[in-house]
């Protein structure tokens, strides 16, 4: 199995960064192919530009400035996104990741007017997540990365399994929690 991991944190001393860590550690012990993308490591530049929306439609010449990131994108057979959820939201470089890279006829087909999944080869998705404040706290914001993972970022991929992994409330986890959750990770990555 082929798995693209989207790790946006940029701090490698984080909690985040473990996270990233447990699941490419476990990955690559179940034998997968793991293409590993720290986003900021990598120096993604998020913007998308004014040229890049004036052809925003126009496949397939639309992936050019991202084209090493479509590449990697349509080869992968699963997908991982590890982030933090930060202002009730995805990191800036996450975002313009799915902005500049999930494009037509990338992740999705416009079909009279209508958004057909486009990236169906992707049979495993899974997210790993933590929140600062407590998952009430992001129901009442209406939690929108949760929503736009599992409704958004569904759609285009259509996977037989999907999980999404949140950690809330972060700014008062305690160590023993924390270990409780790389734990989960673990596991779910071992049968993701």
């Amino acid at each position: 199995m082929k798995a693209l991991v989207l790790f946006a944190h940029p701090c490698e001393e984080s909690f985040g960064a473990a996270l990233h860590n447990q699941i490419v550690t476990t990955l690559n012990d179940r034998g997968w192919d793991v293409d590993d993308c720290d986003l900021n490591a990598e120096g993604f530049q998020p913007v998308l530009t004014a040229e890049e929306r004036r052809a925003y439609h126009d496949e397939p010449e639309n992936c050019g400035p991202v084209q090493p990131y479509v590449d990697r994108l349509q080869t992968a057979e699963a997908l991982i996104f590890s982030f933090p959820v930060w202002n009730f939201g995805y990191p800036a470089i996450l975002k313009g990741f799915l902005d500049r890279v999930f494009l037509p006829g990338v992740s999705f087909k416009l079909v009279d007017g209508k958004v057909k999944p486009n990236l169906t080869h992707i049979r495993k998705l899974a997210a790993v997540t933590t929140y600062g404040g407590t998952r009430w706290r992001a129901f009442g914001a209406g939690d929108p990365p949760r929503k736009h993972f599992t409704r958004a970022v569904w759609h285009v991929t259509r996977p037989d399994k999907m999980r999404y992994l949140a950690l809330y409330d972060m700014n008062r986890a305690t160590q023993e929690q924390r270990s409780a959750f790389l734990g989960k990770v673990e596991q779910e990555m071992r049968t993701l």
